[in-house]
């Protein structure tokens, strides 16, 4: 019976440290107390549960211990510097409101900078906070429920709400960001990122030189770019849901030069944008694999950014998109895959009843490109002499136009399932295991693919 109650007299005797503390502050008058010696009396494996109230930042969290706020604590960095910097392995960090961080990007003032491993940091609110959750070097690590806004500054001078940098095997789940810059992920591997809503940002998610992670039933709303590739390889993206990224760069899902890169069974709705790639894939011999995708609503569905191949682009709905396809430079998109898909304009006919098209899905370019070859004219996009122009050009064209694509089995109606004998499909569970490895590490299976 001694260890519970030595435990009793230790919990006992922090708090009691605490009212102290306090106490002592309040009768100075002028000083608003501070955590830190709760945390510097504690031991590993201590759970500190702060009476209600506002404390002073920073704080420095440098061993195992678990900082409960229980909803009632408030830690304000007073404008300066970040409000908690975790330095430990194994510490929770949980039920907080974190605030007033300093301006400094160069500094990375935020509410919790994470230097470390297989910690939890849950269920936290993150406001007026330049950086919102940055994780620097930090593996195995879970970041979920936590609600984050930046400072109210112009959208490129805000912080980034969620930053990893070299950080592997997270976990980013349930959490709301709201106006702040991006969720950026800078060289990481093996992280899943899921269940997340994320508004009024610029990128939703923004990938930098990373690989093998998994993005999944995450909802992106309002910012200017859903998610965003760049050089960054055998990332999977599936059942999220990104809309309204509007705006003369707005779109749902953009990559540039990423290759074995996996869009399964996202929804895509007004956008200007739908998906847009631009040299990708990059790596030799591999696949982006598009597949299952609706895309509805948007002024262009997909817009290859040049004439480039090695897309698989299979069983996706296209549905009242201004422009379904679209290639800059006045070139095609025949180089990449097309089958299976479901188009609202297909015009052909399906006579023995299999709800695949007789005839295949072949779009052609008429004088509709002009609004993209001419800026000027872009400001007539959808009007009525655009659609007169097209009319006269389909009905005599001056010159052979140019063939965009072709559908060979065009589904007559979304739900129609396409069979194909070449697929590879892995029936074992959520996460199929990828296909090519552009790093020549065929050995290496990523965490969340084991699942």
């Amino acid at each position: 019976m001694c260890g519970p109650y030595r435990m009793f007299g230790k919990v006992a005797g922090l708090i009691v440290l605490a009212f102290g503390v306090m106490t002592s502050s309040l009768a100075a008058g002028s000083v608003t107390p501070n955590l830190q010696p709760l945390i510097d009396e504690a031991k590993p494996g201590d759970v500190i549960t702060p009476p209600p109230g506002v404390y002073a930042g920073p704080l420095l969290i440098d061993k195992a211990v678990t900082l409960d706020g229980q909803g009632q604590v408030t830690i304000d960095a007073g404008g300066t510097g970040s409000v908690i910097v975790l330095k430990a392995d194994g510490a929770t960090v949980r039920n907080l409101h974190l605030t007033n961080t300093g301006e400094s990007h160069n500094d990375l003032d935020s509410g919790i900078q994470v230097r470390g491993n297989y910690n939890v940091i849950k269920d936290n609110v993150i406001t007026d906070a330049l950086f919102g959750i940055d994780i620097q070097q930090s593996n195995n690590n879970v970041i979920a429920r936590n609600r984050i806004s930046s400072k109210p500054f112009d959208l490129g001078v805000r912080g980034d709400g969620m930053r990893l940098w070299y950080s592997n095997e997270n976990r980013i789940e349930d959490n709301t960001i709201a106006n702040a810059r991006d969720l950026v992920v800078w060289y990481s591997e093996d992280n899943v990122i899921a269940n997340n809503f994320i508004t009024g940002g610029r990128y939703g998610l923004h990938f930098m030189y990373a690989q093998y992670n998994l993005v999944k039933n995450n909802r992106f709303e309002a910012n200017s770019v859903g998610a965003f590739l760049m050089y960054s390889d055998s990332v999977v993206l599936r059942n999220n849901r990104i809309s309204h990224g509007l705006g003369a760069t707005g779109m749902g899902i953009g990559m540039k030069e990423s290759s074995d890169v996996t869009l399964e069974n996202n929804t895509i709705v007004y956008c200007a944008t739908g998906i847009y790639l631009d040299v990708s894939p990059y790596q030799p011999d591999t696949t982006n694999r598009i597949h299952a995708n609706r895309l509805a609503f948007n002024s262009i569905g997909v817009l290859f950014h040049n004439d480039w191949t090695g897309n698989e682009l299979e069983d996706n709905r296209f549905e009242s998109n201004y422009v379904q396809v679209s290639v800059n430079a006045g070139a095609s998109a025949q180089r990449n895959a097309w089958d299976g898909n479901y188009w609202d304009d297909y015009q052909g006919f399906d006579q023995d009843g299999d709800g695949v098209g007789d005839s295949a899905h072949e779009k052609r370019v008429y004088a509709d490109r002009l609004w993209m070859d001419v800026p000027a004219a872009s400001f007539f996009k959808g009007s009525a002499v655009l659609t007169m122009l097209d009319f006269l050009e389909r009905l005599a064209p001056f010159s052979e136009p140019i063939v965009l694509l072709n559908d060979p089995r065009p589904k007559m109606t979304p739900d129609v399932q396409v069979a194909r004998a070449d697929r590879q499909t892995d029936e074992s569970g959520d996460d199929e295991k990828l296909k090519y490895d552009p790093f020549g590490l065929s050995q290496r299976v990523p965490k969340y693919m084991k699942e």
